[in-house]
């Protein structure tokens, strides 16, 4: 991306400070970095982010961290030294928004929480993403994205009937309250165009995911139901579920709008089904789930998933199948879209995810990879007006 692209980002100009790590912190920043906020990740000296050696790792490092850190600057600080927090402050004075994803009162404990921070810049926008929140009786308890999944209602619900919970395959948790995070941050910098003030947020890992949690809570509290697993079924909603095909595999099929019923039906040669005046709605087909299911099943063990996807095409069905990474990449809708992009990380050529969202004129963009563990120290420092014989001093007492 040129020179004046770069600039008109919709975030061109806003500084961050990120001193989270692993996920829910560093996924927010990384949004708020591909569309144009100049962002610096602090890290631990030495060791670094633990994301750095999460999953699969080339040449030592995380896959995963040239997704997470892409459009990052890696400065170095161990945020327990005084002279740490003091860089911290200065950067802060300058900044826009600080992300950080600790146990709520760390940060307090290094002269760098909310109050402190927010006198030396009433400007200042701080996302604080944690387990259970700043405030409340679990507030000091530690919480990851499988915590917050699990209380926030999601694990409950996710898995068969009868059989232990299972996760969603990846953390849902934590990329939810990012997204929520955001959400704040746009909200909070639109605010301060009218007010000059800056102000706190507040985003907890199991009310993020509890925010998902659609009619939960009023059907308790109407008819004392609880929603329990359901497998690859949507409880309530007929017919959306995944059926076997003669070849073994498994394709989804959402027909449960009125007229698509219809159409389905009429496919799979089931005229009577779908002209029954008791399945004309949601609300009667829902009562007969097993019937209707049964039918389907039927019909697509006799086919190939290919041979039924391009049924159910024709038919103007919803349908698909479980992509794998493997199907992803090759997909040409993914590709028409750009959401799979090649980037030049310090690991050589590396294919990641694309931007989103995709606005109309001013797109993110992915500028490089996850920087090298303090690759931008001494530029950060610098920046400040550190002298270089300053800057080697922090680096012989191991404070960068």
């Amino acid at each position: 991306m040129n020179e004046q692209n770069e600039n008109s980002l919709p975030l061109h100009g806003l500084k961050v400070i990120e001193m989270g790590q692993l996920i829910a912190g560093p996924f927010a920043s990384k949004m708020l970095g591909e569309f144009g906020a100049e962002v610096i990740k602090i890290e631990p000296p030495g060791v670094g982010d633990p994301l750095r050696k999460w999953r699969k790792l080339k040449d030592g490092t995380s896959l995963w961290w040239h997704v997470q850190s892409r459009n990052k600057q890696s400065l170095t600080l161990d945020l327990k030294a005084a002279e740490a927090q003091e860089i911290v402050r200065q950067l802060v004075a300058e900044a826009d928004v600080v992300v950080e994803n600790f146990r709520p009162g760390t940060l307090e404990e290094w002269g760098l929480g909310w109050d402190e921070l927010s006198a030396l810049n009433p400007r200042l926008i701080m996302l604080r993403i944690s387990g259970y929140g700043q405030t409340g009786p679990y507030r000091d308890l530690p919480g990851f994205g499988v915590i917050g999944e699990a209380m926030g209602g999601l694990r409950h619900l996710t898995g068969y009937p009868g059989q232990p919970p299972v996760r969603v395959g990846v953390s849902i948790g934590d990329s939810l309250s990012s997204l929520y995070g955001v959400i704040g941050v746009l909200l909070a910098l639109q605010e301060r165009n009218r007010s000059g003030k800056g102000q706190e947020i507040d985003v907890a890992l199991y009310e993020s995911v509890f925010g998902m949690m659609e009619s939960l809570v009023p059907e308790y509290d109407a008819f004392g139901y609880v929603r329990e697993p359901a497998g690859s079924a949507l409880p309530g909603i007929t017919p959306s579920n995944s059926y076997l095909c003669k070849d073994g595999a498994y394709v989804l099929i959402a027909g449960n709008g009125d007229s698509i019923y219809k159409r389905l039906m009429n496919l799979i040669g089931r005229q009577d089904l779908a002209e029954d005046p008791r399945f004309a709605h949601n609300d009667g087909r829902a009562q007969h789930a097993a019937l209707i299911d049964a039918a389907i099943g039927e019909w697509t063990i006799k086919h190939s998933r290919a041979e039924v996807i391009e049924a159910l095409k024709e038919a103007h069905v919803p349908a698909g199948y479980p992509y794998t990474a493997a199907d992803i990449v090759k997909d040409p809708h993914y590709l028409a879209r750009q959401m799979i992009e090649q980037v030049q990380t310090f690991a050589g050529p590396l294919k990641v995810p694309g931007i989103l969202p995709k606005l109309s004129r001013t797109p993110g963009r992915i500028g490089t990879g996850g920087p090298q563990l303090g690759e931008h120290t001494e530029d950060v420092l610098a920046g400040l007006g550190l002298s270089d014989e300053q800057v080697q001093g922090l680096r012989e007492r191991g404070i960068i």
